[in-house]
């Protein structure tokens, strides 16, 4: 398709409840295969499967004109996804080819011979969308994480490497992340447990209207080998400077531009969408305060009410929950005091709430319990979901991670929780199988 740019006409697809391309044209499964995918594999075109996944959340049929990558041309489209049971039908027309955006990665898999592995320039090559799930990724890389390229299509790149803080404490993808910034030295090691360090960089890839649209980097040995500096802090508990700042100046301008539309001063406003930013300025000035609580030293330590901390809590994910249908019912019969920071618990209960609404069923429910248990506070969070597999219990606490892939997130919360939890002489339970939804129970030392 992309080597013949003619306009196909409307071109059809078919994508399965697991996100496969289970049915395409030729001309969409022209544009698969040049991803590094298959018929029959994942959606491996990140604007398009953008497109199905809104759909999917939103439950209704959606038209979005989106830009697609060939292997030598880029295609304007417009693209519907229509919702037919557990599956999603495309209709895709427009295929206007317009020279491709730069930078450009040489890394898809044309062919396995030794030449054209010899010519490509890519060593180490990957890339990835704004939520940072691969949309490509180079032959070597892939050999040397022992994956298949075409599966790793659509999935988080950190489910395949694992980001280590450099000699500083720095997380420079994160920085990047949250600046839109180009990024260096990133420390990986890969889930393989091979042992290899890697050091990745990145460019930042945009749209054609300018917005942030993701990576393009290099993933490579160091030239030498990488130390590692004992901390004095528990493992991921300190924020540095750097990442305090590139966390801090984006929250600045969302609870200011809340503000701004809480007080109309751009003109009239409807008084449902002024409820609306108080609720995000809020949210936003909770966040800040838990952010400079992680960038202190120590935290102030006393009694917190575990019941109100709750209830806090609770509101602050109320309109979330409204939007699945998914109710939070706290259960607690008598008042029961912890000790710790009451900003840090409430942003624990904050992101375990928030992490049960995202996987529980439209219309389901979730509960939250307070009982006194060995000389210590227990708080409950229990939802309905599809659970979790012992496998994936044992690394859902570690930073960037995140459960499947149609939920948005960066996979900090749950990690940041169990820091916090820590933090106050505490831990943070899970107990959870496949089927059987999930109970996260926070643990803090009696008051």
């Amino acid at each position: 398709m992309a080597s013949a740019p003619d306009d196909p006409g409307i071109v059809t697809g078919r994508i399965d409840a697991d996100g496969r391309l289970i049915a395409a044209d030729a001309p969409l499964a022209a544009l698969q295969v040049e991803a590094g995918s298959s018929l029959g594999a994942r959606l491996a075109l990140p604007q398009i499967a953008a497109v199905v996944r809104l759909a999917r959340e939103l439950g209704v049929s959606l038209s979005r004109p989106v830009t697609a990558a060939g292997a030598s041309h880029d295609f304007d489209l417009w693209v519907r996804a229509t919702i037919e049971g557990d599956e999603v039908a495309l209709e895709i027309e427009g295929w206007r080819p317009r020279p491709p955006a730069a930078p450009r990665l040489d890394l898809m898999l044309a062919a396995d011979d030794d030449a054209t592995m010899a010519r490509d320039p890519a060593t180490g090559g990957w890339a990835t969308d704004a939520e940072l799930k691969l949309t490509a990724l180079a032959r070597d890389l892939a050999q040397r994480l022992k994956i298949d390229p075409a599966d790793a299509m659509g999935q988080p790149l950190t489910r395949y490497l694992k980001l280590d803080e450099d000699d500083d404490g720095a997380l420079p993808l994160l920085a990047g992340l949250a600046s839109r910034a180009a990024f260096t030295g990133q420390q990986a090691s890969p889930r393989n447990g091979d042992g290899v360090a890697l050091l990745l960089s990145g460019d930042v890839l945009r749209d054609e209207a300018g917005k942030f649209a993701g990576f393009a980097g290099r993933a490579l040995p160091p030239a030498r080998t990488l130390s590692v500096v004992p901390s004095s802090e528990p493992e991921g508990v300190g924020f540095t400077a750097g990442l305090d700042r590139a966390l801090r100046t984006p929250l600045d301008r969302i609870i200011a531009a809340a503000d701004k539309i809480v007080e109309r001063s751009d003109g009239p406003l409807r008084s449902d969408y002024a409820s609306y930013a108080t609720d995000i300025a809020a949210a936003g000035r909770h966040l800040m305060a838990v952010i400079r609580t992680m960038s202190e030293s120590s935290a102030t330590s006393g009694p917190v009410d575990l019941i109100a901390a709750s209830s806090e809590a609770g509101s602050l994910v109320a309109s979330s929950g409204a939007v699945k249908g998914v109710a939070v019912d706290l259960k607690a019969s008598s008042q029961l005091i912890a000790r710790g920071n009451k900003r840090d618990v409430i942003q624990i209960i904050v992101n375990i709430l928030s992490n049960a609404v995202r996987h529980s069923p439209p219309g389901g429910s979730v509960t939250i319990s307070i009982a006194e248990e060995g000389g210590r506070a227990l708080l409950t969070v229990a939802d309905r979901g599809p659970g979790i597999a012992a496998d994936d219990q044992r690394r859902i606490f570690e930073r960037y991670e995140r459960l499947g892939n149609a939920e948005p997130g960066t996979g900090l919360g749950l990690s940041i929780a169990q820091n916090l939890a820590r933090r106050m002489g505490g831990d943070i339970l899970l107990d959870s199988a496949p089927g059987e939804g999930s109970r996260f129970t926070v643990a803090l030392p009696l008051a």
